[in-house]
């Protein structure tokens, strides 16, 4: 048994980080030396309801007490010691979405996640006005396409968040949110480290006729940087946290954030002209910016690091979901022959075929698309896999048509940046499940980015981790520290990466892939229009 860690955990010079991600909920404690001591999770799947993709309340609660009772209970069975004192604890979650509540802390409407499409004319609409690009995915599009809908629970709204800004309203009683994950709810002056008060102004100008009894600056959460205290842990928030009743209220908590800027923060991306790349349900990559772009983009993003730098972000709604269900499809064949599968395995040996295709995945075309794609404007999900007589349809090309598409839609994104902009990148990081079978993702991303790629040794350790660190951070700083030289001079000092360069064939490759995708994106639509959803009735 490590002393150390002992020591550690029976002193409070602990940190926790909890993120709920698209998939998993996942609980991080960390010790002193910021490696993982203790961990734990829970399996959750978003449901589509009433035409929105939602996660329940019951759900929410249940993932967060399973996945923190997981991570004490390994924590207790490893080290012999109580968890009842930890040093600071941080939450995370999926970015923007939307979460309104009534003068009674009630929610008003199941929250609407950020995988719905469904608030784009009011997107379009406030792009305009503040010209500047809102998103489909942000809190305050979907605040003004509820107003647009005349939904009934608009009056009644006495303030809105997103997901880890309700977990950290829940457990400390402040309406608080991460100037990174605020980024996403409302767009931010960097100046001023805060809402944008210019366009909370136009806001609500456009909606003063409606007559609320809000005024927008009102029911927004309070916004802190990175390295704040945002709050301590109620005794209530323990018992919701803990129902065992072992841990012990009063802790700090940092600023809760979202999961693009956990995302930077285990890859040490916070600085300026470095970039990272976040792969799950979702994909997204994360530039940090030297200077302002000279147009909007619908495809960019504008949002800042946890220390409030302006970042341009790419977000694509699709990556990984269908991948895993076509290695699902692999697994149950496998079973079916009377073969025991181990999913690492199943993984490891099905993308390693990728590396034996032709370059451009030998004329194969696939969609990923489980739900809409906000860069391509296509509004609904439909997986889709293509191929003509002439194809070379093998194992192999399938692989590479699969990976290859998952990073599809955030190219042509990148590419404004890139080419448009002309920003300038110095290194780009990437992490997420993907990543675990070695070398593999890596060549496909140095690919369709066409620049090195490095994984980190602590990119395994994904958003809760970084979240850990950001409470840590928040906890140790020293005076006027910045975020950047935190992660510098401490966590990542003696961090080992492997980076993998872009290769001529794999880049051609991919830019054939390409012309078939663009191309191919009235297939998708068609099968959007004719292929219905209630196949069963």
């Amino acid at each position: 048994m490590d002393q150390k860690i002992k020591l550690d955990i029976e002193s409070g010079a602990t940190s926790l980080g909890i993120e709920f991600g698209s998939t998993r909920i996942k609980a991080v404690l960390i010790d002193s030396r910021f490696e993982t001591i203790a961990s734990g999770s829970y399996e959750w799947e978003n449901l589509l309801e009433d035409g929105y993709w939602t996660y329940s309340l019951t759900d929410i609660i249940k993932g967060l007490q399973d996945a923190y009772s997981e991570m004490r209970q390994e924590a207790e069975q490893k080290y012999g010691v109580s968890l009842q004192k930890i040093g600071s604890i941080g939450f995370s979650a999926m970015m923007h979405g939307y979460m309104a509540f009534d003068g009674k802390g009630e929610l008003l409407v199941p929250f609407r996640t950020w995988r719905n499409a469904t608030t784009g004319q009011a997107a379009k609409a406030l792009t305009d006005l503040f010209q500047f690009n809102v998103p489909e995915r942000w809190s305050i599009a979907h605040l003004y396409q509820a107003i647009l809908n005349e939904e009934q629970h608009v009056p009644q709204i006495q303030s809105f968040t997103t997901l880890a800004g309700y977990i950290h309203w829940l457990l400390t009683g402040n309406k608080a949110l991460g100037i990174g994950d605020a980024s996403g709810m409302f767009p931010i002056d960097e100046a001023a480290q805060n809402y944008n008060a210019a366009m909370i102004g136009q806001f609500d100008e456009l909606v003063a006729s409606k007559g609320y009894p809000w005024k927008l600056a009102d029911i927004l959460p309070k916004v802190y940087g990175a390295g704040e205290q945002a709050g301590v842990l109620t005794e209530a928030g323990a018992a919701i946290l803990d129902p065992s009743g072992s841990l012990q209220a009063g802790i700090p908590l940092c600023p809760p954030e979202g999961d693009a800027g956990t995302g930077m923060v285990a890859t040490n991306s916070v600085k300026k002209r470095t970039g990272n790349i976040s792969v799950g349900t979702s994909v997204f990559a994360m530039i940090v910016l030297e200077r302002d772009l000279t147009s909007v983009y619908p495809e960019i993003d504008m949002v800042t690091t946890p220390d409030g730098s302006p970042v341009g972000m790419v977000h694509a709604n699709n990556c990984s979901s269908d991948i895993n269900a076509w290695v699902g499809l692999f697994r149950e064949f496998y079973e079916a022959m009377g073969q025991k599968t181990d999913s690492e395995q199943l993984f490891s040996v099905l993308f390693n075929k990728a590396l034996e295709a032709d370059a451009d995945g030998g004329g194969l075309l696939s969609y990923g698309y489980f739900s809409g794609e906000n860069i391509t404007g296509i509004d609904k999900g439909r997986p889709l896999f293509v191929r003509s007589p002439e194809s070379r349809f093998n194992l192999a090309n399938f692989m590479r048509s699969h990976l290859f598409t998952a990073f599809a839609a955030l190219k042509l994104g990148m590419d404004i940046l890139t080419t448009k902009e002309n920003v300038a990148i110095d290194s780009i990081l990437a992490h997420g499940g993907l990543f675990k079978t070695p070398v593999v993702g890596q060549k496909m991303v140095a690919a369709a980015l066409n620049v090195p790629v490095s994984v980190m040794s602590t990119a395994g350790e994904g958003g809760a981790w970084g979240m850990a660190i950001l409470a840590a951070y928040a906890r140790n700083r020293s005076n006027g520290e910045t975020l950047a030289d935190y992660l510098e001079n401490n966590v990542f000092k003696d961090a080992e990466g492997v980076e993998i360069k872009p290769d001529s064939a794999d880049v051609a490759g991919f830019e054939l892939f390409m012309e078939r995708y663009v191309k191919g994106l009235a297939i998708e639509q068609a099968a959007v229009d004719h292929l219905v959803e209630n196949w069963r009735n």
